[in-house]
């Protein structure tokens, strides 16, 4: 039987970020996969991290900056980006107006599985 989500749960976290969680371990107790929707204000950062989870990064609003060992991509609006499980990457929003983005995490995504760095 099909699982209705009527809302989404807003999971907390400093800087000012918002996290709506359709899909996942909080809201829906979904494992495999989780879906959020992320509100994050201008000049937001987060520490780096190498989660043990693919990641795809749908930005709908402004720009979401990810550092990566390799450099830095900036990914715009109506683009993506897949970061797969093991890469050492780190968001943030550049731009004075923040972002509007989905996450999707392959397995769904926890805080103990996202390996932030300290």
């Amino acid at each position: 039987m099909p699982q209705h989500i009527a809302a989404p749960t807003t999971i907390p976290v400093p800087g000012g970020k918002k996290i709506d969680e359709y899909v996942g371990r909080v809201n829906s107790g979904t494992a495999t996969v989780s879906v959020a929707r992320m509100a994050a204000p201008g000049g937001w950062t987060e520490p780096a991290q190498a989660p043990e989870f693919d990641e795809v990064t749908l930005v709908l609003r402004g720009t979401v900056r990810v550092e990566h060992d390799g450099g830095v991509l900036d990914v715009g609006a109506g683009e993506a980006v897949l970061t797969r499980a093991g890469e050492r990457v780190r968001y943030s929003t550049p731009g004075p107006d923040g972002a509007d983005y989905v996450a999707i995490c392959v397995p769904a995504f926890s805080p103990e599985a996202a390996g932030r760095e300290e």
